[in-house]
């Protein structure tokens, strides 16, 4: 994926995580599945649309915010 890619698909983000889903290998189509995935799961599973694939799940798990307080 370009950083143009990833920027278009999920807004600014640092270098740190660009370089962290770039090393999945994943596509971005795939991100762009992973994206909606996290912001829109209802919608998605209403539409009958398949449970996310490996690459889109690991995705899914860099761009999920954590829980933890600080």
């Amino acid at each position: 994926m370009t950083r143009d890619e990833i920027v278009s698909i999920i807004g600014p983000a640092d270098n740190a995580l660009m370089a962290e889903l770039n090393a999945t290998g994943a596509s971005a189509e795939e991100l762009r599945e992973a994206w909606m995935w996290l912001n829109g799961e209802e919608a998605l599973m209403n539409s009958g649309r398949p449970l996310p694939g490996s690459n889109v799940a690991t995705l899914m798990e860099i761009l999920e915010p954590d829980d933890e307080e600080f």
